[in-house]
């Protein structure tokens, strides 16, 4: 007896096409690591952002598409967070490990979601993930190998992040979208070049680091973010900032396996306590959401 198949539904495929994302994106950020020796965090990003503008533009030739003036401002503001994202991100991840800059610069999206309800509980998950924020800076002798300032680009990062969710759900509502992502990237790239050309010049025309800087382009820009803008759009704000709770832990292991950085318990148990406010939260919205929409 055959079975018949179902297909999945809306939600089930972007959840799905989100946890690609993010292991696309760990992926390219441990290979970017490894060009920061020669041509810096900012050149790194500069080479990672112009490719993937390139590969997203060929792929959905946005000017195609006409836009109004209210479309290019908002797919502009998107561009410019995504830009500032992609560049104080490299710029932590070039002072501290690939699964801490990752867990700090979770914190955007995690206060997003948190702070978009209004339920006393969730303010425990937001100290629960305070503690895991405080647990990873630098605060005691047992912690000071970690950098400040790498510290402080994570926060920028995450600051960013949380731009980059809210207008890049307008921009995918009012434009398609891979016209978005890849219009968003340009603008990225046009914010992003002069500090890379700045800091490493002549060394960005290096040939021989084509292969790596394509790597990085697809997949920590190209393809995770036009598979991001696909989920923005089918999942609320809110969801899609708790679903992104499993990305430090992707992050920390992607940094252990792929560069080899080992973190102490303290900065595991930092980990784990954003990643549980994350869940918490999460049950938290779907329990409230079922309640909303339950018959009086």
């Amino acid at each position: 007896m055959s079975r018949r198949l179902t297909r999945p539904g809306p939600v089930t495929v972007a959840v799905l096409t989100l946890l690609v994302a993010m292991l696309s994106i760990q992926t390219g950020a441990s290979l970017a690591k490894r060009v920061f020796p020669v041509v810096g965090a900012s050149g790194a990003t500069a080479l990672r952002v112009f490719f993937a503008a390139l590969i997203l533009a060929a792929v959905f030739r946005p000017w195609r598409q006409r836009l109004t003036r209210k479309d290019l401002l908002s797919v502009a503001i998107y561009g410019a967070a995504l830009g500032g994202m992609n560049l104080t991100f490299y710029l932590a991840l070039e002072r501290i490990p690939l699964g801490i800059a990752v867990a700090i610069e979770f914190t955007g999206p995690l206060a997003l979601a948190i702070f978009s309800t209004r339920r006393a509980l969730d303010f425990v998950w937001a100290l629960l993930a305070v503690a895991g924020i405080l647990l990873i800076l630098p605060l005691s002798e047992t912690s000071r190998a970690l950098d400040w300032m790498g510290v402080f680009w994570a926060l920028v990062a995450a600051t960013c992040w949380a731009l980059y969710i809210l207008f890049g759900q307008r921009a995918g509502g009012s434009v398609h979208g891979g016209t978005a992502a890849s219009l968003g990237m340009v603008t990225a790239a046009l914010l992003v070049m002069p500090f890379g050309i700045a800091h490493a010049g002549t060394k960005l025309l290096d040939v021989t680091l084509l292969p790596i800087i394509l790597g990085v382009a697809v997949l920590s820009s190209a393809l995770p973010y036009s598979l991001e803008m696909y989920a923005l759009k089918a999942l609320p704000t809110r969801t899609f900032g708790i679903l992104m709770s499993v990305e430090p832990a992707l992050a920390a292991l992607s940094g252990l396996l792929l560069l080899d950085e080992r973190l102490s318990l303290r900065q595991w148990a930092a980990i784990g306590c954003i990643i549980l406010a994350s869940v918490g939260s999460s049950a938290t919205s779907r329990k409230a959401a079922e309640e909303k929409a339950a018959p009086a």
